[in-house]
């Protein structure tokens, strides 16, 4: 028989594969991201990085710099749920790239208690303010589970 823990393991690998696949909606060259938040095993909002609505789909410059209005995944995820009647309150939060400090912060005050993230961002200081905020933080490596496919 599966344990609670093993049960869990499965659906974040199964939520981190749909986060992944979601981020190529993405049209960002640089780095596509995408980000589901699920609560009660439902995904109740989901996001990828790109620019506001309204925007041009371009988020980089001719230096292939990214502009400094576009959205990352999470905070595409998490403003969605605002304009809607759901509540990410006790959510998990799956992102294919750990969060920046910026995310980090919506993320605390959006009331998600879990972030699954795979690929690690070259700053950990979102992750930081996370778990100093008493966010259980989950990293699924995102490699590894394509080898294991095999």
């Amino acid at each position: 028989m599966e344990t609670q823990e093993k049960k869990q393991e499965l659906l974040d690998k199964r939520y981190m594969r749909m986060a992944e696949i979601w981020a190529e909606n993405s049209y960002c060259q640089r780095r596509k991201v995408g980000a589901l938040i699920v609560k009660n095993k439902m995904i109740i909002s989901d996001g990828y990085n790109g620019t506001p609505s309204g925007f041009k789909n371009v988020c980089e410059d001719e230096n292939n710099l990214t502009h400094p209005y576009v959205l990352h995944a999470e905070a595409n995820a998490i403003t969605k749920i605002a304009r809607s009647s759901n509540s990410s309150e006790g959510a998990t939060l799956y992102v294919t790239a750990s969060p920046c400090i910026e995310c980090a912060k919506l993320i605390i005050q959006a009331g998600i208690k879990r972030v699954v993230y795979g690929e690690k961002y070259r700053l950990e200081d979102g992750l930081r303010l996370l778990e100093k905020a008493n966010i259980e933080t989950v990293y699924i490596n995102p490699n590894e589970e394509k080898s294991n496919e095999k």
